[in-house]
């Protein structure tokens, strides 16, 4: 099913989400984001990712560990991306079983649980390469960003 970005707007629970990447947080010192929005314009999902990464301000963490779950909803497809930091660190296809879990979620309609259960899975994994550090502040907002185009 085709899913505009109003209506994954209106199903998922963005306070859940939210909280899930805050929780996520206190156990590592990467910053998690998640973007929204309708489509990439027939572009590659993961170039349009990236440019997003740059523009919401993820690759000005001191550490260079910013996670960005894009998601292009009337596409049906989304992409996890690392900061230059993380994929210094991790091994390849890091986050191939987080994507294929929340892909099953997705196609089951449970975006809420899928995307805190891969923001979850994400924090668990980056606090092994990135813990939490005492003076560790947020760097990056835990709101939803959402582009409306």
């Amino acid at each position: 099913m085709v899913m505009t970005r109003r209506q994954l707007l209106r199903i998922i629970d963005r306070s859940l989400i939210e909280k899930a990447i805050k929780r996520a947080e206190r156990r590592t010192s990467g910053e998690i984001r998640v973007h929204i929005q309708p489509t990439t314009r027939a572009a590659e999902v993961r170039t349009v990712a990236e440019r997003t990464f740059v523009r919401l301000g993820m690759t000005k963490t001191d550490l260079r560990n910013g996670v960005l779950l894009f998601v292009a909803c009337e596409e049906q497809r989304f992409v996890i991306l690392g900061d230059s930091g993380i994929d210094e660190k991790v091994p390849a296809g890091f986050w191939d079983d987080i994507a294929a879990r929340l892909t099953v979620r997705f196609k089951s309609g449970e975006y809420t649980d899928g995307i805190v259960d891969a923001i979850h899975s994400a924090g668990e994994e980056l606090k092994h390469f990135f813990p939490r550090e005492k003076h560790d502040r947020n760097e990056l907002t835990n709101d939803i960003s959402v582009d409306h185009h």
